[in-house]
């Protein structure tokens, strides 16, 4: 009997043994199983998502203490030129499209040169929304033109809040000057300044002549290419 008895607390004792051994590598399993599947085991996070829309994607107004401009001024290399004859009482118009609500106080011109026999006067900048109604306007700048041929900026008489849409910069010029001598910075776009775009949505066009002041309100659909197609294009402005 003793024996027996022995035998068999001996075979118990193994037995639970091997159980105890089996539990243990269980649980040291699942130990491992969940440290890999945690947030907390930095191997087996998931890789942070790429922001849309990164990488370069050029120059920005921003990038120059701008707001809006019709191109990149670093562009605007080419000049454009027209007697006091072709373009003086025509209320030049180009087109810009603002995507973001903002303050617009002053409109920026790129004078590429000057004449300085000129005789100017009754001279505007002034801006037009996407009804042809005049919603600001400069002060005369006839004495601006005369001097600095630079990129400069001209104050509106009143700074207004610009809502997303389509605007128009209006230039007028009045008075006596030598061809090719005062001339506004512009793209080399010549005459594809309006490929694939029809009145009233022209992006460079004159509308009127014998204009002393601008117009209160332009009839867009009345847009004409003629004077823009002889050389007097694609002018370079900005906003600020």
């Amino acid at each position: 009997m003793r024996t027996r008895t022995t035998t068999a607390s001996a075979g118990l004792a193994a037995m639970l043994a091997a159980t105890l051994v089996l539990s243990g590598c269980s649980a040291s399993e699942g130990s491992r199983a969940g440290k890999g599947a945690g947030a907390g085991n930095p191997a087996a996070a998931s890789p942070a998502p790429v922001p849309a829309g990164g990488g370069f994607e050029g120059p920005r107004p921003q990038d120059q203490n701008l707001l809006a401009w019709t191109g990149d001024p670093n562009d605007a290399g080419h000049v454009t030129a027209q007697s006091a004859a072709g373009v003086g009482g025509r209320v030049t118009l180009v087109r810009m499209v603002l995507r973001e609500q903002l303050t617009w106080s002053s409109i920026w011109l790129g004078l590429a040169g000057i004449d300085p026999n000129a005789q100017l006067s009754n001279c505007y900048l002034g801006v037009y929304d996407a009804k042809g109604t005049l919603v600001a306007s400069t002060a005369d700048v006839s004495p601006q033109l005369m001097t600095d041929a630079i990129a400069k900026p001209f104050p509106l008489a009143k700074p207004f809040t610009a809502a997303p849409g389509t605007y128009f910069v209006a230039l007028l010029l009045n008075g006596s000057w030598a061809t090719n001598a005062l001339t506004l910075k512009a793209t080399g776009a010549g005459i594809s300044v309006n490929a694939g775009l029809n009145p009233p949505s022209l992006r460079y066009s004159t509308v009127l002549t014998g204009q002393t002041s601008l117009p209160a309100s332009v009839n867009l659909a009345e847009q004409s290419t003629s004077t823009i197609n002889t050389g007097w294009a694609s002018q370079w402005y900005a906003i600020s």
